[in-house]
């Protein structure tokens, strides 16, 4: 079975989607075989990977609505090798007003997850969340094993967590036993400024064995990667952001080696 990761955090700007798509690439290139379902309206992992708008002919949004379609007409290639995708684009922000009438909504991306894990052999299933707690986040959640939450490192990064925290919380008491925040990704970490310091140290002290070592920079060729349609590890393959991704996937896979994480 595939282990479901939510990449998550409500707040906006945050490094989650880059870290969605750098995360699956750094996996994939270790010989993991990676799916990632894009849960955004906004489209962002998609676009990241270079799939344009106009050729998402078949989107996560048609897929919950009708979850009893085949999954191979909905997942792609992306262009890195071992990597598929399910794409979403803007229509999927209707969602919640079509389905909010359905008492099993928060299922709904749960018995697709299942579907796939019958016809398929994935390792890792990345789902990147919307910066929302909206019903798409608690989809994911619902979905999932385990949740990752990028942190960047700044002086309001921890303000919104607790809310955070407090939603996985509830969706563990009422719908998923089996779900665990997995780890925590320090992001944009500037080490000569002396807050991003202050915000590790408070990070770490919080989540405690959580937070992962490897360290997410503040680095130009991140934030270039994506208007090239391409993760950094492919955009810039000796850049500190691709090595701090790679380090990061081999802690996540290790994590499941020393049986650390829930499978």
């Amino acid at each position: 079975m595939s282990k479901v990761i939510s990449i998550i955090n409500q707040k906006g700007g945050v490094g989650k989607t880059t870290s969605t798509i750098n995360l699956g690439c750094a996996l994939a290139n270790q010989g993991q075989k990676i799916l990632l379902i894009d849960l955004d309206p906004q489209g962002n992992a998609s676009t990241g990977l270079g799939i344009e708008p106009s050729t998402r002919l078949r989107t996560i949004y048609e897929f919950l609505l009708n979850p009893d379609l085949d999954p191979s007409s909905f997942i792609i290639s992306s262009n890195i090798e071992n990597l598929d995708v399910i794409t979403a684009n803007v229509d999927l922000s209707g969602l919640e007003t079509e389905v909010a009438e359905n008492n099993k909504r928060a299922f709904f991306l749960k018995d697709i997850v299942e579907k796939i894990n019958e016809k398929s052999e994935y390792n890792h299933i990345l789902i990147d969340c919307p910066p929302s707690l909206s019903l798409l986040t608690i989809m994911a959640l619902v979905a999932s094993n385990n949740v990752i939450i990028p942190l960047q490192t700044e002086f309001f990064a921890l303000e919104g967590v607790s809310q955070l925290i407090k939603t996985i919380e509830r969706v563990k008491q009422n719908l998923n036993k089996s779900l665990d925040i997995q780890g925590v990704i320090l992001t944009m970490y500037d080490k000569r400024n002396k807050l991003c310091s202050q915000v590790e140290s408070e990070a770490r002290r919080y989540f405690e064995d959580k937070v992962y070592k490897s360290v997410i920079p503040r680095n130009v060729r991140i934030s270039e990667a994506p208007s090239h349609g391409v993760p950094v590890i492919e955009y810039d393959k000796n850049c500190t952001g691709t090595i701090a991704y790679e380090n990061l996937a081999k802690e996540v896979l290790e994590q499941y080696n020393n049986n650390n994480v829930a499978a």
